[in-house]
């Protein structure tokens, strides 16, 4: 067995002890909306981090502006009770309630911008520069938030920790927190995960949006986002994770980025992996709709992991008898992107989960 470089030999035997014992399929509950039950609350424990549901949002909203078939503002609400968070809201012309998605961005090693990923920042000059040249090297020159919005939906897209108005925060920053929230009985990962859940629920009491109809939508470390909430949230209607879906043990091989740390740590929930394995997380949101995609060329994510993954996800929505509402896709000669065949291909899938 191949050893990982600069850790002990224990490493490979404690991957082989992971058997995920509270999988769909090797849980001893047979019932799906009782394992449903018990997978969340088991996550939910592991998140650390308590629920913030009594906390206020207090939302603060900026004038709006015009753009191209939508109007665009900022808002800033609590998502915890630890601070104040900033984000852009951008409404479609017309008569609402509209459909909505939950736009969440990616790690990407960029922390000077975070929701300027995917929403053109109309509101800071100084970020522009940034978020162009990251708008043309993964997804095609085109700012997804924008394009989602000029289709007719209502997008939230919020700075995570350590991202733009909260960042940057570089990546030995970064390890820091992670320590410091372990020492104090917290995790980064857990408030990442609790404040996703809270900008869902925000995003649903919104008097714009139709509760019923709201979508998750990211782009590697995003699309980890998108179906974690999905999972946690059932504010979430339907998800698109674009570039991050694995099997843990297949992602864990020598030279891959969950080996070194830093962004690691945004993904990563203490003691999980005793019991459920990551395509098993993503699977608590079954039956609902949930479309994965992958670059062939993607590094990041090796096609054994891949394939685990899907395989293991494509079981649990069949035992739903809800296979047609899973969406698996391979994109051949394609890496770690967010296209805009594969952008146009998301579209059209939200109009037929969210207005079919």
């Amino acid at each position: 067995m191949t050893l990982v470089p600069g850790l002990p030999g224990l490493h490979p035997a404690l991957k082989d002890d992971l058997r995920f014992p509270l999988a769909w399929g090797t849980s001893p509950v047979r019932d799906f909306p009782a394992w449903r039950r018990a997978a969340r609350a088991k996550v939910e424990e592991l998140l650390v981090v308590p629920r913030q549901d009594g906390t206020p949002y207090a939302p603060e909203f900026t004038d709006r502006s015009e753009a191209d078939g939508f109007t665009r503002e900022l808002v800033t609400v609590s998502l915890t009770r630890y601070a104040r968070v900033r984000g852009a809201l951008l409404t479609p012309r017309g008569t609402g309630p509209f459909p909505a998605v939950l736009l969440l961005h990616d790690h990407g090693s960029r922390f000077d911008i975070g929701k300027e990923k995917a929403v053109r920042p109309w509101y800071d000059d100084t970020r522009l520069a940034s978020a162009l040249e990251w708008a043309d090297r993964y997804f095609d020159g085109r700012f997804v938030g924008d394009e989602l919005a000029r289709r007719g939906h209502v997008v939230l897209c919020l700075d995570a920790l350590g991202w733009g108005d909260r960042g940057p925060l570089v990546y030995e920053q970064q390890q820091a927190l992670a320590s410091n929230l372990y020492n104090l009985g917290s995790s980064l990962a857990g408030l990442l995960a609790r404040e996703d859940q809270r900008a869902a629920a925000f995003l649903a009491g919104l008097d714009r949006v139709d509760s019923r109809r709201i979508a998750a939508v990211g782009f590697s470390m995003g699309g980890y986002r998108a179906w974690q909430v999905a999972a946690l949230s059932d504010d979430i209607a339907a998800a698109a994770s674009v570039c991050w879906m694995t099997g843990l043990k297949e992602m864990m091989v020598p030279g891959n980025n969950t080996l070194r740390g830093q962004s690691a740590f945004h993904m990563l929930h203490p003691g999980l992996s005793r019991h459920l394995d990551i395509p098993d997380v993503a699977s608590i949101a079954a039956p609902r709709p949930m479309l994965f995609f992958h670059g062939e060329l993607d590094a990041l994510f090796p096609a054994d992991g891949v394939r685990v993954a899907y395989d293991k996800l494509r079981a649990v929505w069949r035992s739903c008898r809800a296979e047609e509402r899973l969406r698996l896709k391979t994109w051949p000669g394609t890496g770690h992107v967010f296209d805009t065949v594969m952008q146009d291909e998301v579209h059209a899938w939200l109009d037929s989960v969210l207005r079919g």
